[in-house]
């Protein structure tokens, strides 16, 4: 989003690297609703090298929409990501790759040891960083850096919206991919100014709270809800229990007796109960949705292996423009003989 500035430095250093490491390469741009002429300047190095493509998004989306348009239409074997702020070093893509190769890995994440950014966006991020760590058991130093490479499969299997891009990793981790990170150059912003701000936070640590969901309960979500709200029975059933006893013994004896309603700990107990009980209703729920979930699949896979209906034929591969879930206004670089292909290494230069 509004990068014309280094649109052209990226471009020619992006294409002196890959030819230098003798790989063939894809360069993929994302004008994410760029108000200035950074889709002209696209257009423009579209229409002067052969493997340059450009996608126009209608309006700023943001960062996750921007990945998933580029990787709808990657078509390298190996898939690599990075911003288009100059920032990021197309020096490091070889190494990228031979991370990839020597490590029998499947996602590779840059890890910017020595950012050169304001302090009140580094410490922010590594504090999110940890808990990323943490809470999901893959231990990255900066799951927030956008220089990341992919084998091609795994972005069949990771669904990207809201603010997910940074847990690429995380997601594809839970799949069984195998990741890694190698340590990264990051350089001082020369053109243009940031696109992230504060705001990010408080949507970062909700994607967070969802992402751990996914990652670790999306398949048996009543441990999670169910547990929760057991204790919360349980504590306000003992809570209960013991106002009870307290109520009759109080009434046995010369003392003052206790008045149940006069009592905050009654309603306190009385609150437990039902949001214990709600919650275990809730997973319940959850559980019915995600077995029915689950049958529809397996019957979806069984049809696709083989079983299709009388009458339907074998889908066939097609291309004619990028199939993604936000809106694309204009594309530059494509033509009709475009097809899927393998052998290519895809680099998306996004925001």
């Amino acid at each position: 989003m509004n990068e014309e500035e280094s649109l052209g430095t990226l471009h020619e250093r992006l294409l002196d690297v890959c030819k230098r490491a003798k790989q063939r390469v894809e360069i993929i741009f994302i004008d994410d609703g760029s108000t200035d002429s950074t889709w002209l300047r696209m257009q423009s190095l579209a229409a002067q090298h052969a493997g340059t493509k450009a996608i126009r998004l209608r309006r700023n989306f943001g960062k996750a929409a921007a990945l998933s348009a580029g990787f709808s239409i990657a078509r390298g074997n190996v898939v690599v990501t990075m911003d288009a702020d100059l920032q990021d070093d197309p020096e490091e893509i070889p190494r990228f790759l031979q991370s990839l190769d020597e490590n029998s890995l499947d996602v590779v994440s840059g890890w910017k040891r020595v950012r050169h950014d304001p302090w009140h966006k580094v410490f922010p991020s590594r504090v999110f960083n940890a808990m990323v760590s943490g809470l999901t058991g893959v231990r990255l130093h900066d799951h927030n850096c956008g220089f990341k490479a992919y084998r091609h499969d795994v972005l069949g299997e990771v669904d990207l919206y809201g603010e997910r891009h940074r847990f690429i990793p995380v997601l594809a981790a839970a799949r069984g991919w195998r990741v890694g990170e190698i340590e990264v150059l990051h350089h001082p912003r020369v053109h243009g100014q940031s696109k992230y701000g504060l705001s990010r936070l408080g949507k970062g640590f909700l994607d967070l709270m969802s992402i751990y969901l996914l990652t670790g309960y999306a398949r048996r979500p009543l441990h999670l809800i169910g547990s929760a709200g057991l204790l919360c029975f349980a504590a306000g059933s003992i809570g209960m229990i013991y106002l009870s006893i307290m109520w009759v013994l109080t009434r046995l004896g010369d003392g003052e007796a206790l008045h149940l309603h006069a009592t905050a700990v009654f309603y306190y107990c009385i609150l437990a109960v039902l949001l214990g009980a709600q919650c275990v209703l809730a997973g319940l729920i959850a559980e019915l949705i995600v077995s029915v979930s689950a049958a529809r699949d397996r019957s979806l896979q069984s049809m696709q292996g083989g079983r299709l209906p009388a009458g339907v034929d074998t889908p066939t591969a097609s291309f004619s423009r990028p199939s993604v879930l936000y809106s694309v206004s204009e594309l530059a670089g494509f033509d009709a003989a475009d097809g899927p292909s393998g052998d290519d290494h895809a680099t998306a230069g996004t925001r």
